[in-house]
């Protein structure tokens, strides 16, 4: 069948698509047009790169190295290839110690995402007065240098005078009196556990209730009308909003959350961690993306 006996509009078409297409001329102002994001965040790039290019360069540069005690002192290590990283993939406690600290990083990012959304739905069901409360109360534990947060944690659970054995002792939960917390590696890791979700909670009640401020309430009081229940209206209506907003705090959590005298040792264990905490950002940061591409 010829064009001229496509009907119409059609025809048209078809004359369109078969017409070539005219390039538009290369002009330094489409050129400046397209490269105006990357002008935008060179700066900022530049500046990360300064800061930590240079650090990076040389802890890499220390990985490749036998760097011990002496060599610090004449400031010149020797070449060893990739000696470090045999010798630390090969030992036992490297992976028993990362194996560990995969699960310390899962239970205090569990504890801390779970218990900040908590909070967080709280806040948007209180009242005005006890709302400012509880952030003023947020916002100073927040602010306590770590130091200071630590000194006070280590007084509470002091074995001998320590307010956290004197409370559990008069609450009749059982005998606390001179009880030692830092007895076993478990409850030493669940002090560390709590003390680090502590200082995290704030940040992360601050940034869901925000994003759940911007959850449109036509959409919650539509979901109550049909008959959803609390739960499945955070499930289908609250989380696929907020969703980008939980992947970006997970993320920092886990970053946030991951003294030897062989420094070549270590800064081979340095890299490898960071290698895996990169990879580990980098999917979380793809499927944030993912979501907001699927959002729009």
């Amino acid at each position: 069948m010829t064009t001229s006996e496509i009907p119409g509009g059609t025809a048209l078409a078809a004359e369109a698509a078969l017409r070539p297409r005219r390039r538009r001329p290369f002009t330094f102002a489409r050129v400046l047009r397209a490269a105006a994001p990357y002008l935008l965040i060179l700066p900022v790039v530049v500046v990360i790169a300064a800061i930590l290019g240079y650090p990076l360069y040389h802890l890499a540069r220390l990985s490749f190295q036998k760097y011990g005690l002496f060599e610090l002192i004449a400031r010149h290590g020797t070449d060893v290839g990739w000696a470090n990283y045999s010798s630390v993939l090969h030992d036992r406690v490297f992976w028993d110690v990362l194996v560990r600290t995969i699960v310390f990083t899962v239970a205090n990012v569990a504890l801390t995402m779970g218990v900040g959304t908590l909070i967080a739905l709280l806040l948007t069901k209180v009242s005005s007065i006890v709302r400012v409360l509880l952030t003023a109360g947020l916002v100073l534990a927040w602010a306590m240098p770590p130091v200071v947060a630590v000194q006070v944690w280590l007084w509470m659970t002091n074995t001998e005078n320590g307010l956290l054995n004197y409370t559990l002792t008069k609450l009749h939960v059982g005998d606390y009196f001179q009880h030692d917390w830092y007895a076993t590696s478990f409850s030493q890791l669940s002090l560390t556990t709590s003390l680090i979700v502590w200082g995290a909670i704030p940040f992360i009640v601050v940034t869901v209730y925000a994003g759940l401020s911007q959850v449109p309430h036509e959409l919650v009081e539509a979901a109550e009308i049909d008959g959803a229940r609390a739960w499945r209206v955070f499930k289908d209506v609250t989380v696929p909003i907020i969703k980008p907003i939980f992947l970006v705090l997970t993320s920092l959590s886990i970053i946030w959350d991951y003294v030897k005298t062989d420094f070549g040792r270590g800064a081979a264990i340095s890299i490898l961690m960071l290698l895996i905490v990169a990879v580990l950002s980098v999917f979380y940061v793809r499927k944030m993306v993912r979501t907001s591409h699927e959002a729009t």
